[in-house]
Protein backbone atom coordinates (compact mmCIF):
# COMPACT_ATOMS: atom_id res chain seq x y z
CA UNK A 1 0.00 0.00 0.00
CA UNK A 2 1.48 3.14 -0.85
CA UNK A 3 1.81 6.44 1.55
CA UNK A 4 -1.69 8.10 -0.64
CA UNK A 5 -3.69 4.65 -0.48
CA UNK A 6 -2.78 4.46 3.20
CA UNK A 7 -4.08 8.01 4.06
CA UNK A 8 -7.19 7.85 2.01
CA UNK A 9 -7.81 4.81 4.18
CA UNK A 10 -7.20 6.36 7.24
CA UNK A 11 -9.35 9.11 5.89
CA UNK A 12 -11.80 6.52 5.06
CA UNK A 13 -11.83 5.45 8.58
CA UNK A 14 -12.05 8.34 10.20
CA UNK A 15 -15.13 9.64 7.90
CA UNK A 16 -17.01 6.45 8.85
CA UNK A 17 -16.93 6.66 12.28
CA UNK A 18 -17.67 10.09 12.35
CA UNK A 19 -20.69 9.28 9.95
CA UNK A 20 -21.69 6.60 12.87
CA UNK A 21 -21.07 8.98 15.43
CA UNK A 22 -23.45 11.26 13.92
CA UNK A 23 -25.58 8.78 13.59
CA UNK A 24 -25.71 7.71 17.17
CA UNK A 25 -26.39 11.57 18.35
CA UNK A 26 -29.36 11.20 15.99
CA UNK A 27 -30.76 7.60 17.70
CA UNK A 28 -30.75 9.69 20.97
CA UNK A 29 -32.11 12.90 20.26
CA UNK A 30 -34.79 11.45 17.65
CA UNK A 31 -35.17 7.21 17.59
CA UNK A 32 -34.02 4.93 14.87
CA UNK A 33 -37.13 5.32 13.31
CA UNK A 34 -36.52 8.93 12.33
CA UNK A 35 -32.49 8.53 11.14
CA UNK A 36 -31.63 10.36 8.17
CA UNK A 37 -29.25 10.17 6.00
CA UNK A 38 -29.53 13.96 4.57
CA UNK A 39 -29.84 14.80 8.17
CA UNK A 40 -26.54 13.08 9.39
CA UNK A 41 -24.86 14.54 6.26
CA UNK A 42 -26.11 18.51 7.07
CA UNK A 43 -24.94 17.97 10.54
CA UNK A 44 -21.28 16.61 9.70
CA UNK A 45 -20.86 19.42 6.92
CA UNK A 46 -21.26 16.79 3.98
CA UNK A 47 -23.19 17.15 0.71
CA UNK A 48 -25.30 13.77 0.28
CA UNK A 49 -23.57 12.31 -2.87
CA UNK A 50 -20.49 12.09 -0.51
CA UNK A 51 -21.74 10.44 2.44
CA UNK A 52 -23.76 7.80 0.24
CA UNK A 53 -20.23 6.81 -0.63
CA UNK A 54 -20.14 5.06 2.72
CA UNK A 55 -23.45 4.52 3.48
CA UNK A 56 -25.55 3.54 0.11
CA UNK A 57 -29.22 3.91 2.34
CA UNK A 58 -30.26 4.45 5.72
CA UNK A 59 -30.25 0.83 6.05
CA UNK A 60 -26.95 0.36 5.20
CA UNK A 61 -25.93 2.52 8.01
CA UNK A 62 -28.76 1.22 10.61
CA UNK A 63 -27.04 -2.34 10.32
CA UNK A 64 -23.23 -0.68 10.73
CA UNK A 65 -24.93 0.77 14.35
CA UNK A 66 -26.62 -2.39 14.78
CA UNK A 67 -23.68 -4.68 14.31
CA UNK A 68 -21.36 -2.27 16.24
CA UNK A 69 -23.89 -2.13 19.35
CA UNK A 70 -24.10 -6.32 19.47
CA UNK A 71 -20.39 -5.99 19.11
CA UNK A 72 -19.90 -3.95 22.08
CA UNK A 73 -22.27 -6.09 24.64
CA UNK A 74 -20.78 -9.14 23.04
CA UNK A 75 -17.31 -7.65 23.91
CA UNK A 76 -18.34 -6.65 27.08
CA UNK A 77 -19.94 -10.34 28.19
CA UNK A 78 -16.25 -11.41 26.98
CA UNK A 79 -14.18 -9.56 29.35
CA UNK A 80 -16.12 -9.98 32.10
CA UNK A 81 -15.98 -14.07 31.43
CA UNK A 82 -12.38 -13.72 31.14
CA UNK A 83 -11.79 -12.14 34.43
CA UNK A 84 -14.23 -13.92 36.22
CA UNK A 85 -12.26 -17.24 34.59
CA UNK A 86 -9.50 -15.88 35.84
CA UNK A 87 -10.48 -15.56 39.16
CA UNK A 88 -11.95 -19.15 39.83
CA UNK A 89 -12.62 -21.46 36.31
CA UNK A 90 -14.68 -23.87 38.58
CA UNK A 91 -17.24 -20.76 40.02
CA UNK A 92 -19.48 -21.13 36.96
CA UNK A 93 -22.47 -19.77 38.86
CA UNK A 94 -20.21 -16.20 40.08
CA UNK A 95 -19.13 -16.59 36.19
CA UNK A 96 -22.51 -16.32 35.11
CA UNK A 97 -23.93 -13.24 37.50
CA UNK A 98 -20.90 -11.51 36.50
CA UNK A 99 -21.07 -11.74 32.54
CA UNK A 100 -24.92 -10.70 33.24
CA UNK A 101 -23.80 -7.87 35.35
CA UNK A 102 -21.64 -6.73 32.75
CA UNK A 103 -24.41 -6.76 29.70
CA UNK A 104 -26.69 -4.83 31.70
CA UNK A 105 -23.35 -1.75 32.76
CA UNK A 106 -23.13 -1.73 28.79
CA UNK A 107 -26.91 -1.53 28.27
CA UNK A 108 -27.12 1.21 31.33
CA UNK A 109 -24.42 3.45 29.80
CA UNK A 110 -25.83 2.84 26.23
CA UNK A 111 -29.71 2.76 26.25
CA UNK A 112 -29.79 4.25 22.92
CA UNK A 113 -28.18 1.48 21.56
CA UNK A 114 -29.46 -1.04 23.60
CA UNK A 115 -32.98 0.29 22.03
CA UNK A 116 -31.83 -0.17 18.93
CA UNK A 117 -30.85 -3.93 19.17
CA UNK A 118 -33.65 -4.75 21.92
CA UNK A 119 -36.10 -1.89 21.59
CA UNK A 120 -39.37 -1.73 18.99
CA UNK A 121 -38.47 -3.05 15.43
CA UNK A 122 -37.57 0.20 12.95
CA UNK A 123 -40.65 0.15 10.89
CA UNK A 124 -38.92 -0.50 7.42
CA UNK A 125 -35.78 -2.13 8.31
CA UNK A 126 -35.23 -5.97 8.09
CA UNK A 127 -32.03 -6.96 9.84
CA UNK A 128 -29.62 -8.77 7.37
CA UNK A 129 -28.15 -12.38 8.25
CA UNK A 130 -24.98 -10.28 8.39
CA UNK A 131 -25.95 -9.24 11.85
CA UNK A 132 -26.97 -12.93 13.70
CA UNK A 133 -23.35 -13.85 14.22
CA UNK A 134 -22.83 -10.40 15.79
CA UNK A 135 -25.61 -11.11 17.90
CA UNK A 136 -24.82 -14.16 19.49
CA UNK A 137 -21.56 -12.92 20.83
CA UNK A 138 -22.95 -12.75 24.46
CA UNK A 139 -24.95 -15.95 24.35
CA UNK A 140 -22.40 -17.69 23.62
CA UNK A 141 -20.44 -16.72 26.21
CA UNK A 142 -23.37 -18.16 28.60
CA UNK A 143 -23.73 -20.99 26.41
CA UNK A 144 -19.82 -21.05 27.25
CA UNK A 145 -20.56 -20.98 30.88
CA UNK A 146 -22.92 -23.62 30.73
CA UNK A 147 -20.49 -26.39 28.63
CA UNK A 148 -17.57 -25.72 30.99
CA UNK A 149 -20.31 -26.62 34.20
CA UNK A 150 -21.57 -29.30 32.54
CA UNK A 151 -17.86 -30.80 32.13
CA UNK A 152 -17.22 -29.94 35.20
CA UNK A 153 -20.05 -31.74 36.83
CA UNK A 154 -21.26 -28.04 38.20
CA UNK A 155 -24.90 -27.72 36.63
CA UNK A 156 -27.58 -30.26 36.87
CA UNK A 157 -30.75 -29.11 34.19
CA UNK A 158 -34.12 -28.64 34.67
CA UNK A 159 -36.67 -31.77 34.08
CA UNK A 160 -38.09 -31.11 30.29
CA UNK A 161 -42.06 -31.26 30.26
CA UNK A 162 -42.03 -34.18 27.22
CA UNK A 163 -44.23 -31.14 25.62
CA UNK A 164 -41.13 -29.43 25.05
CA UNK A 165 -38.98 -32.37 23.88
CA UNK A 166 -38.96 -32.17 20.29
CA UNK A 167 -38.08 -28.03 20.27
CA UNK A 168 -35.54 -28.68 22.87
CA UNK A 169 -33.68 -31.24 20.79
CA UNK A 170 -34.25 -28.99 17.78
CA UNK A 171 -32.77 -26.05 19.97
CA UNK A 172 -29.65 -28.31 21.61
CA UNK A 173 -28.58 -29.14 17.81
CA UNK A 174 -28.48 -25.56 16.79
CA UNK A 175 -27.24 -24.36 19.85
CA UNK A 176 -25.22 -26.70 21.55
CA UNK A 177 -25.18 -30.22 20.19
CA UNK A 178 -22.50 -31.43 23.07
CA UNK A 179 -25.15 -30.55 25.97
CA UNK A 180 -28.43 -32.05 26.98
CA UNK A 181 -31.75 -30.86 24.98
CA UNK A 182 -33.37 -29.56 28.53
CA UNK A 183 -30.15 -27.25 29.04
CA UNK A 184 -30.64 -25.59 25.83
CA UNK A 185 -33.98 -24.85 26.61
CA UNK A 186 -32.93 -23.68 29.93
CA UNK A 187 -30.59 -21.15 28.64
CA UNK A 188 -32.71 -19.79 25.81
CA UNK A 189 -35.61 -19.12 28.65
CA UNK A 190 -32.32 -17.35 30.69
CA UNK A 191 -31.63 -14.96 27.97
CA UNK A 192 -35.16 -13.99 27.04
CA UNK A 193 -35.38 -13.44 31.20
CA UNK A 194 -31.99 -11.56 31.16
CA UNK A 195 -33.52 -8.89 28.70
CA UNK A 196 -36.39 -8.52 29.91
CA UNK A 197 -34.90 -7.62 32.95
CA UNK A 198 -32.79 -5.06 31.70
CA UNK A 199 -35.86 -4.04 29.32
CA UNK A 200 -37.87 -3.14 32.20
CA UNK A 201 -35.17 -1.23 34.10
CA UNK A 202 -34.04 0.71 31.10
CA UNK A 203 -37.95 1.47 29.68
CA UNK A 204 -39.47 2.71 32.66
CA UNK A 205 -41.40 -0.42 34.32
CA UNK A 206 -39.22 -0.62 37.53
CA UNK A 207 -39.41 3.25 38.04
CA UNK A 208 -41.07 3.89 41.72
CA UNK A 209 -40.93 -0.03 41.99
CA UNK A 210 -37.37 -1.09 42.63
CA UNK A 211 -35.09 1.65 44.41
CA UNK A 212 -31.59 -0.89 44.80
CA UNK A 213 -31.85 -1.92 41.13
CA UNK A 214 -27.62 -3.15 41.12
CA UNK A 215 -28.81 -5.66 44.08
CA UNK A 216 -31.77 -6.62 42.86
CA UNK A 217 -30.30 -7.18 39.58
CA UNK A 218 -27.31 -9.18 40.93
CA UNK A 219 -29.63 -11.13 43.09
CA UNK A 220 -32.11 -11.69 39.64
CA UNK A 221 -28.91 -12.58 37.31
CA UNK A 222 -27.91 -15.05 40.07
CA UNK A 223 -30.83 -16.69 39.74
CA UNK A 224 -31.67 -17.29 36.16
CA UNK A 225 -28.19 -19.10 36.72
CA UNK A 226 -29.66 -21.43 39.34
CA UNK A 227 -32.67 -21.77 37.41
CA UNK A 228 -30.50 -22.80 34.26
CA UNK A 229 -29.03 -25.53 36.66
CA UNK A 230 -25.40 -24.21 37.57
CA UNK A 231 -24.68 -25.17 40.61
CA UNK A 232 -22.73 -23.08 43.93
CA UNK A 233 -18.81 -23.47 44.10
CA UNK A 234 -18.58 -25.70 47.00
Amino acid sequence: MTAVQGARARARIEITAAIKDEARRQLAAEGAAKLSLRAVARELGMVSSALYRYFPSRDDLLTALIIDAYDAVGAAAERAHATAEAADPHAHLARWTAVCRAIRAWAVENPHEYALIYGSPVPGYTAPRDTVDHAARGGLVLVSIARAAYHDKGIAPPPLPAGLRPEAERLAADLAPDLPPALAIALVCAWAELFGLISFELFGQFNNVIEDRDTFFTTAAERLGREVGLLPRP
